[in-house]
């Protein structure tokens, strides 16, 4: 079976680690683009390094270029995706649809993976990406392992799923909280994680609660076998925020978790990794959605934070003086929290005698910031001995690619060596050996100049030198024929993709200039109640006679009965005709308003995150580039859905209504049986003329929250 462990890097370092833990492939940002804007990220010359290292040891590189694209970055974004692909990248991740249709028609050779941020959780949505060239498919986290086998036994592309790492709340590409609340988009990468923000529960703090937005990791170790039993091509951990031993210890947790499972049909997990692991970050773990896990178990209320593991208890402090009893090793600068307190121990005694480490069971005595209660625990947060018994692996347990040499040196025939990686195979040859006069060449001192590999990624294997007792060679030659074969392996190692660029091109139809406003409404008194004279187009979230059905957000099914349809999703374009689509398809630019347009959309909702100048930009450049006029939606009136989450507060506290406050505004929760919706409480009004700039259709949304 093969099957690609993917590992994040946010720098150079945690790339090494990833690498030397057993990472197959690995994915990064550059400094744009990516979404995880706050990432150190790689600039061009550490991405042309990243993909060659990583290229030499035989692991795959993905970029990730999944934010939205304003109209007026488009220009900057091709040139940095030809910048990557001239550069032999593996693949890119892409979130914005009309940039997906772009950069297959312009690169036609360049592997493109459709971001989890597309949130594509059902078949029709990955057959709608194969069709479109897309090679592989990163599932939503919230897509249970039944669901994957559905999708896998009825699609070709390949599909990817995080087993590791954050969580987010929402559906990934569907939360514009962040963005509401200061203007810094989770779909430009820029989320302000408001998730894990204190929240009031209709008007009060719940003790031990007040983080209910807050999710715990994801932690799949124990059921990493029925992954591999599904057949799903890549299994990736999230972390491109953490640090490169975080990044290590998991890479190498899941490496041996997969290997042991693989060879025995049982999974291994590493309990020391695992316990190290903890101590350098977690927030509790959860199973996810994946594997049902209950609703109850996917938050961690209590704080938003690492939480580290308990290390041990006060037993007495005085004078900021803690004795403390010890339930696991402490060491010389290692971080501990005491309730908010957080402590680097550059000092510890047991009695009275200055040590550097403490076991289990020991009575330490630290110096504090503050008195702290009897009784108190105390947590391990971070371990600098952690840290260096990790470097300490690595440098001496280096990463190499195992390769196989034949020698062969016979008299009055030339000097050869071949080299083989298992894939790729490099033969030459020099001069022709000579008889000896003085001092024969022997076997001996051919293996150890042929083992004089240098900073190279190789360690030989298997070495068969045949050699006559009578040869001489000058080693220099040796030494030259050797490096010349290593240097074509690399050549081999580091492949070239064959660059292509076309010519983007797209037929869309010519839209008539229209003024329209239309409503969203819930039910059938709102729609009795009407004025019906004032709407062009009247949408509702039930079935009723006379309105477009709004179809929910997350969908499995489209044996649906209706003549049109308001959509949120893009598997949805695959079997209905006559749709519109909503502003949850994330639309910032002309692009993908022609894209949409093109697969028989005929109205396209804008994204809430443009602002009055951007959509006026989209449309004049529309124009411009198609000679058309385009059907574009934009919403002025709105409770906005700031959220859709498979977590649902009202099963959690068992309330029909939910309102969330926090320092920022109001939220109404509400329940749908599928998903939980997170509206702003209060309406928001746009009062821009949206007419003047050419938008077709304004829409007032009245839904009933």
């Amino acid at each position: 079976m093969n099957i690609e462990l993917l590992a994040p890097a946010g720098n150079k370092d945690a790339l090494i680690y990833a690498i030397e833990a057993g990472a197959d492939a690995i994915y990064l940002g550059g400094k744009s683009f990516g979404a995880r804007a706050y990432s150190n990220n790689f600039s061009d010359e550490e991405l042309i390094w990243a993909i060659e290292y990583a290229h030499l040891y035989g692991v795959k590189v993905y970029v990730t270029c999944n934010t939205l694209i304003y109209d007026n970055e488009v220009d900057s974004f091709i040139d940095y995706v030809r910048f990557l692909h001239k550069n032999n990248v593996d693949a890119i991740l892409l979130q914005d649809i009309g940039m997906l249709d772009l950069i297959r028609k312009k690169f036609p050779n360049l592997e493109v993976h459709a971001s989890t941020q597309m949130n594509i959780h059902n078949t029709d949505g990955v057959k709608l990406l194969e069709k479109l060239g897309v090679k592989r498919v990163v599932l939503s986290r919230e897509v249970d392992i039944d669901t994957i086998k559905e999708i896998k036994k009825n699609t070709n592309a390949e599909l990817e799923v995080f087993i590791h790492g954050s969580l987010c709340l929402s559906y990934s590409g569907e939360c514009l909280m962040s963005y509401f609340n200061g203007g810094r988009s989770g779909n430009r990468g820029m989320c302000a994680g408001s998730c894990r923000l204190p929240y009031k529960v209709n008007n009060s703090f719940i003790k031990d609660k007040n983080y209910p937005l807050s999710t715990k990791d994801l932690n799949t170790l124990d059921n990493i076998g029925e992954l591999l039993d599904l057949g799903v091509n890549s299994l990736k951990i999230e972390g491109r925020m953490k640090s490169r031993e975080y990044v290590y210890l998991v890479v190498s947790l899941y490496k041996e978790a997969i290997t042991s499972y693989l060879n025995t049909g049982v999974v291994s997990i590493n309990p020391k990794k695992l316990h190290d692991l903890r101590v350098i970050f977690n927030r509790g773990y959860t199973k996810g959605f994946i594997f049902n896990e209950d609703n109850s178990l996917f938050t961690n209320m209590l704080q938003p934070n690492h939480q580290g593991i308990e290390i041990g208890k006060v037993i007495s402090c005085s004078n900021s003086i803690a004795k403390v009893k010890l339930s696991d090793d402490l060491y010389i600068e290692d971080g501990l929290r005491i309730n908010d307190m957080g402590v680097i121990v550059n000092d510890f005694y047991i009695n009275n005698k200055l040590v550097k480490s403490a076991s289990k069971g020991d009575i330490i005595t630290i110096k504090l910031h503050d008195n702290v209660r009897e009784n108190t625990l105390v947590y391990k947060t971070s371990s600098m001995n952690i840290n260096r018994n990790i470097a300490n692996y690595i440098k001496d347990n280096k990463k190499k690619v195992l390769i196989d040499v034949k020698i062969s040196a016979h008299v009055g025939k030339n000097l050869s060596i071949s080299v083989s990686d298992g894939k790729n195979t490099v033969s030459k040859e020099s001069i022709v050996v000579e008889k000896s006069i003085n001092k024969a060449t022997t076997s001996d001192e051919l293996k150890e100049k042929m083992n004089k590999l240098g900073n190279s990624v190789y360690k030989i294997n298997n070495l068969d030198i045949e050699i006559d007792d009578n040869s001489f060679i000058p080693l220099k030659v040796f030494n030259e024929l050797r490096h010349d074969v290593i240097e074509e392996l690399n050549n081999k190692r580091l492949y070239k993709i064959d660059y292509v660029e076309k010519e983007y091109s797209i037929d869309v139809r010519d839209y008539k200039k229209e003024e329209n406003t239309n409503i969203l409404i819930s039910n059938k008194g709102q729609y009795d109640s009407l004025d019906k004279s004032k709407y062009n187009k009247i949408y509702s979230t039930s079935k009723i006679d006379g309105t477009i059905y709004k179809l929910p957000r997350i969908m499995h099914d489209y044996n649906i009965k209706n003549n049109t349809y308001l959509v949120g999703d893009i598997g949805a374009l695959l079997s209905l005709k006559n749709v519109d689509t909503d502003f949850n398809f994330n639309v910032v630019n002309s692009y993908s308003v022609a894209f949409l347009h093109s697969l028989g959309v005929n109205k396209v909702t804008l994204s809430y995150e443009l602002s009055y100048n951007q959509v006026e930009i989209l449309i004049k450049t529309y124009v411009h580039r198609y000679n058309k006029h385009p059907n574009v939606e934009v919403i002025i009136s709105s409770n906005p859905e700031v959220m859709i989450s498979k977590f649902s507060l009202n099963k959690y506290f068992n309330k029909e209504n939910i309102e969330l406050e926090s320092k920022f505004r109001k939220y109404i929760a509400l329940d749908n049986g599928e998903y939980m919706s997170i509206y702003n409480k209060d309406k928001l009004i746009d009062n821009n003329n949206y007419f003047k700039i050419g938008v077709n259709n304004v829409r007032i949304n009245e839904e009933v929250i």
